[in-house]
């Protein structure tokens, strides 16, 4: 059974988006808001399984988005903390974990 873990390191990863031009990759497809990327994300990863069983795919999916999100707002904050926990709705020890869970302190 697939588990979070295994299938966030799998090389074909189906939330990856292809490789775009440096001033491109931070806008999304030209009328699709980002809850529209995750559906259909999703939707294409239920698709490849070829019957696959699957768990934790809550945990992954949110692996998924948490990760970037937490980079692109340390960056947009010059790396502060605070300015970041602030922006994010979140205790600053809670953003300081969630840095280290992925990495990125």
């Amino acid at each position: 059974m697939n588990t979070a873990d295994t299938l966030m390191t799998e090389r074909a990863n189906p939330f990856s988006a292809p490789a775009q031009p440096a001033e491109e990759s931070t806008q999304l497809p030209q009328g699709q808001s980002l809850r529209d990327c995750v559906e259909k994300s999703v939707n294409n990863y239920f698709q490849h399984l070829d019957g696959q069983d699957v768990s934790d795919v809550y945990e992954m999916v949110l692996a998924e988005v948490e990760a970037p999100m937490l980079e692109v707002v340390m960056k947009y904050t010059r790396h502060n903390q605070t300015k970041a926990a602030q922006v994010l709705g979140l205790n600053r020890g809670t953003l300081r974990k969630k840095l280290k869970q992925y990495g990125l302190l």
